[in-house]
């Protein structure tokens, strides 16, 4: 299995890489948004072409965005989802229509430059009664809107904030610490089939399992190039960008998101994220300023 990835070498540079197993060839390529401003077809040859293989022991990995690169997330894509949105909202029945309607919901996530990854904090807002995370499959698009490659992405949300008011929304989603991106990119040439993979996510809780739910891509509503294909319309990603393709696994009501807990995603063929859970944004900035 290999991946794309972004890293910071032994002497700091960040580059982009083919990660095999421990060992790591380097792109010939300055960033990950200039990997995406060419077409799948290219970006497969640069990894073939890849350059003599170095040991990623001590390699830092990053989150694979940067440049003017953003993420963006899709909404009641799974049944599930739509019945858990309707369960904690005042206004229900926008989930019902949203769901069965042929415009998807779409909405701005976060910038590179505020997405964290594997091993690093999640944040849980201070002024929510009730966050969870939200485990989805991500979309690695080109400039062009072409599938590269999938990630693992929590798309972390303030149940109780978005719940009592469907505009409210931006303020349940999109804040330091709510967007965290799987460090491993796998290219889109090594899925088969993006709509037969298996999600896992587990809550863990002083080292106990306090949830666990399982769900697979094929209860996707709506297709992966559908999604795409509305987020490209009347708009532009000179860099390319991050596409969330919505959640299926979602807590009761009673299980919120706790400070020390710790949120496992799993998506077959694609990767994992592991996150730790904190409070309001303070460490979150911590970890983005050390970059």
């Amino acid at each position: 299995m290999s991946n794309l990835v972004r890293f910071a070498d032994g002497t700091g540079n960040v580059r982009v890489g083919l990660l095999t197993g421990e060992q790591l060839r380097p792109l010939a390529v300055a960033s990950m948004s200039d990997l995406l401003r060419r077409p799948v077809a290219e970006i497969r040859e640069l990894t073939e072409a890849a350059g003599e293989a170095v040991s990623a022991v001590g390699v830092r990995l990053l989150p694979p965005l940067d440049g003017r690169m953003e993420v963006w997330a899709a909404g009641v894509t799974y049944l599930r989802s739509e019945e858990a949105r309707r369960e904690e909202s005042v206004d229900e029945d926008v989930y019902a229509r949203v769901y069965r309607a042929k415009r998807p919901e779409l909405f701005f996530k976060s910038p590179a430059w505020r997405v964290v990854t594997d091993g690093e904090p999640i944040a849980i807002r201070a002024d929510s009664a009730n966050n969870v995370p939200e485990p989805e499959l991500g979309l690695l698009l080109t400039s062009a809107g072409e599938i590269a490659g999938y990630v693992v992405v929590d798309d972390v949300s303030s149940r109780s904030i978005e719940g009592e008011n469907p505009l409210y929304l931006p303020q349940a989603k999109i804040y330091t610490g709510s967007c965290a991106v799987s460090a491993l990119v796998r290219p889109v040439w090594e899925v088969p089939d993006p709509l037969s993979l298996d999600l896992r996510m587990r809550i863990l809780r002083d080292g106990h399992e306090v949830f666990v739910g399982e769900a697979s891509t094929a209860q996707l509503n709506r297709e992966p190039a559908e999604l795409v294909e509305y987020l490209w319309r009347d708009n532009d990603f000179p860099d390319g960008a991050v596409l969330s393709t919505g959640t299926s696994v979602v807590p009761g009501l009673d299980l919120g998101l706790r400070p020390g807990d710790v949120v496992e995603i799993e998506i077959s063929e694609v990767g994992t994220l592991r996150s730790s859970v904190v409070l309001g944004a303070d460490e979150v900035r911590r970890v983005l300023a050390a970059r």
